[in-house]
């Protein structure tokens, strides 16, 4: 049986055992704020917590991050890196190519920063399906995680991840016992909307994909709290193809919003979650309504396998 306190105790003894400062990749999400409690706990602030906002995150994402560590006894910094992220990202669509470029750009910045403040270490909120699915060894790669597979291959900081031999439903019982609100939020891909827009990542498709995911959680999060149980992970999708439409009399041509909500214990599988269809109806209606160049809706209904839970 998983016992929590004895395994933030090994981590933190392991941590302080380190010699200097060290930095950490957060995000606001369960795994990387375990890391930086945990690693606060070791280090205080000789631990750095580094936030990149890439431009790729969801509306009001920056903000609700940047409370959660400001309240840590840690130093919190916060990279403003959108327009580095997407000159990069610019004509690409590969999804590989995607997550190795964001993989690349993170460990640069945090490279830069970790040089100016004088550190050695990078801490990682990596978990076991992080480094499952990209592979290695006799392991087919699934898609690189940019926090393992999309890394570069020279890095000049030393690597450290608590978490590796970890699964998510492992993290969140740590998070409860550690009292972070952050503990049943649903999980958010590193790479961001990145991987969640089907081929080349520009400003008009991240305007669209910022705007339906934040649709798509907002009205399943109002049935939550009527009762409904929660969905592990839902969002929305953008898909490279347009379609047919109408918008009062006149023809539309827009594209096409996938709506993902599944339902997991540990993220190595999980099956499609049965939404009503008054709730994806309401979906449907204020997506089609609220975005610009947006006139059709459809729900995946695959689980994992075959599917991955993103789509990239």
């Amino acid at each position: 049986m998983f016992d929590e306190a004895a395994f933030i105790k090994k981590s933190v003894d392991e941590l302080k055992k380190l010699e200097g400062k060290a930095v950490i990749a957060v995000s606001g999400g369960v795994d990387s704020t375990v890391v930086a409690k945990i690693g606060s706990m070791a280090l205080g602030k000789n631990l750095i917590a580094v936030y990149v906002d890439t431009g790729l995150m969801r509306i009001g994402e920056s903000l609700r991050v940047s409370k959660i560590f400001e309240k840590m006894d840690l130093k919190f910094l916060k990279v403003d890196a959108k327009e580095e992220f997407l000159k990069e990202l610019k004509g690409v669509s590969n999804p590989e190519k995607k997550r190795k470029i964001i993989g690349r750009l993170f460990i640069k910045i945090f490279e830069r920063i970790a040089e100016k403040e004088g550190a050695k270490y990078l801490l990682q909120g990596t978990i076991a399906p992080d480094w499952i699915e990209s592979g290695g060894g006799l392991r087919d790669t699934i898609k690189s995680h940019h926090n393992v597979g999309g890394l570069p291959l020279n890095i000049k900081l030393k690597i450290i991840e608590p978490l590796r031999d970890l699964y998510k439903d492992e993290v969140r019982k740590l998070a409860r016992f550690l009292n972070l609100k952050v503990a049943e939020s649903q999980p958010f891909p590193g790479p961001g909307l990145a991987v969640r827009i089907i081929g080349e990542v520009t400003e008009e498709r991240l305007d669209i994909i910022r705007k339906a995911c934040n649709i798509v959680e907002e009205e399943i999060d109002k049935e939550v709290k009527k009762g409904m149980e929660k969905p592990w992970q839902y969002f929305a999708v953008l898909l490279p193809v347009k379609s047919v439409g109408i918008h009062g009399d006149a023809r539309a041509y827009g594209y096409t919003i996938a709506i993902r909500s599944v339902d997991s214990i540990d993220a190595m599988t999980a099956s499609f979650t049965k939404l009503p269809y008054s709730l994806l109806e309401k979906i449907s209606i204020r997506i089609t309504d609220e975005i610009k160049n947006v006139n059709r809706v459809v729900y995946d209904i695959t689980n994992k396998p075959p599917a991955t839970i993103e789509w990239e």
